[in-house]
């Protein structure tokens, strides 16, 4: 998979953004038994990279059941505290 993020920061932002990005998709995807490379190249030239083997052979639903969860637990203890819909 090859995915491609466009954005409108500067070079120096992107150089600050990166690796927190990198941390988020990160702590995702190491919840997974997959093997991975996220690799983040910058305007400003800057490489950032992050790589984990798979722990385990995945069960046929678990992955998808893992990310689901994985998601869920980055993206939305906001929305739970909150109250709000997308909890």
């Amino acid at each position: 998979m090859d995915i491609r993020f466009v954005s409108s920061l500067t070079a120096e932002d992107e150089n600050l953004f990166a690796p927190a990005l990198l941390k988020a998709v990160g702590a995702l995807l190491d919840q997974l038994p997959i093997a991975y490379t996220v690799r983040i190249e910058t305007t400003g030239a800057q490489v950032f990279q992050h790589a984990h083997a798979a722990a385990q052979e995945p069960n046929r639903g678990e992955p998808v059941e893992r990310l689901s969860k994985a998601v869920e637990s980055v993206a939305f203890p906001y929305a739970r505290a909150n109250g709000s819909a997308f909890s």
